[in-house]
């Protein structure tokens, strides 16, 4: 019996539906932004393995750094202790993050972030007996898939079994162009109630909801009408932080800052799972009181894990070498020349592209987004081809590694060219 036959008896894939699911492909090895499977074939990671590696695979760097921390120590539980890993990798955020962050709580992932993240929100009024239980958030959203960050995204397949038992949220319309009017209208509307908590939404770009990319300009002026309100605002940068829209975080291209953002992916270089939830000095002195009940009773049993900063340290270290920004430049740069020759193609409806980030939505008569049957034929033929494309139903997206080379990329583009030829 092979590892397939074997996963298949004892393991339950995410995202996947059980009954037809071909044999997963059994990866061997990773290096740099290759994948090899146990018949030695290679494949281009051009999803970075769910938008986390940003490296590389196996980079030699991070896993010095983290087979040290290894021989030092491996774990600490975080309540009443600390570390050298956690205290400076959260000195290195705050030094990249807004100037009006302050602290930093660290979770396990990107769905915990944002689970923090709406319970420090919460949990501010409620310190303050004042009671607002409302949260804004844009339609079609995605921030995870805990109870919290379900309630908060899109009331879509992702989480139809359990919209009944999800909190209420105020959905208002993304402003991407042409609504940008009626976005502005519906959060005037919605800051009308004296009970709205927060505002949650992904910055710039709205990941699992097709690469959904709208303007700075309209979410600069949201943010000052939340500001205006005394409504806390909330980055979700799991996927958009650490250089992915060409700026270390997309918060940087706004004048008005998130009073809370919230990160992982790309914070360890995709080697290990670690989250964080940085916020504003205001949030955290809510919490200061000799009022016991007024703590923040949140934690995980790996909060800080030291093994995991450590990774992320190295991954800070990669940041501050020169030759990382200039690969994303140099991807940038790519990514905009081939939007420029393939935006008029007759099979696709639109082109859009921010930082690393490209996404090509490819016309269908299907309505539905993210179940559209595009998506087995899109992942079919691009396996074969020996590239990882994940797609988000008819929406094809490149997001690779930072170390990705030039002819990669350009046979990544070739690649999707010859597929929309075939359409």
């Amino acid at each position: 019996m092979n590892l397939q036959e074997r996963d298949k008896i004892v393991i339950w894939h995410p995202f996947t539906q059980l009954k037809n699911a071909p044999l997963p492909i059994f990866i061997v090895r990773g290096e740099g932004s290759y994948f090899f499977d146990d018949q030695g074939k290679r494949y281009i990671d051009a999803i970075a393995s769910w938008w986390v590696n940003i490296h590389g695979h196996c980079h030699p760097y991070l896993t010095r750094k983290i087979t040290e921390q290894l021989q030092t120590l491996e774990h600490t539980l975080f309540s009443g202790f600390t570390h050298e890993p956690g205290v400076q990798l959260a000195e290195r955020l705050l030094k990249r993050l807004p100037s009006n962050q302050s602290k930093i709580f660290y979770s396990d992932d990107g769905s915990t972030a944002v689970e923090v993240a709406l319970k420090m929100a919460f949990q501010f009024w409620s310190n303050q007996s004042i009671t607002k239980t409302k949260i804004i958030a844009f339609e079609n959203g995605y921030h995870g898939d805990t109870f919290g960050g379900m309630s908060v995204g899109a009331r879509n397949v992702f989480n139809l079994p359990f919209s009944k038992l999800l909190f209420d949220v105020i959905h208002i319309s993304l402003p991407i162009i042409g609504k940008e009017q009626n976005c502005l209208s519906e959060m005037q509307n919605a800051l009308q109630y004296d009970d709205v908590a927060a505002f949650i939404f992904e910055p710039l770009v709205q990941g699992a909801g097709g690469m959904v990319m709208y303007s700075e300009k309209i979410l600069d002026e949201l943010i000052k009408q939340c500001n205006a309100k005394n409504v806390i605002t909330i980055a979700d940068e799991v996927m958009t932080g650490f250089a992915r829209t060409g700026k270390f975080f997309a918060s940087d291209y706004l004048e008005n800052k998130p009073d809370i953002i919230c990160m992982s992916k790309g914070l360890t270089g995709g080697v290990m799972p670690l989250g964080a939830t940085s916020c504003s000095q205001f949030i955290y002195d809510a919490y200061i009181s000799d009022d016991k009940m007024k703590t923040f009773f949140h934690g995980h049993s790996y909060t800080a894990n030291p093994t995991a900063c450590s990774a992320a340290l190295a991954s800070m270290d990669l940041f501050d070498n020169k030759v990382t920004f200039e690969n994303i430049d140099r991807i940038i740069k790519h990514h905009n020349a081939f939007l420029q020759k393939i935006k008029f193609h007759k099979s696709l409806i639109e082109v859009r592209q921010i930082g690393t980030i490209i996404a090509f939505e490819i016309k269908t008569n299907e309505q539905t987004h993210y179940l559209n049957s595009m998506a087995e034929q899109v992942s079919d033929f691009f396996i074969k081809k020996g590239i990882i494309l994940r797609p988000l139903g008819n929406i094809i997206y490149v997001l690779p590694p930072y170390c990705i080379s030039n002819e990669d990329l350009r046979y990544i583009y070739s690649a999707i060219e010859e597929f929309l030829n075939i359409l």
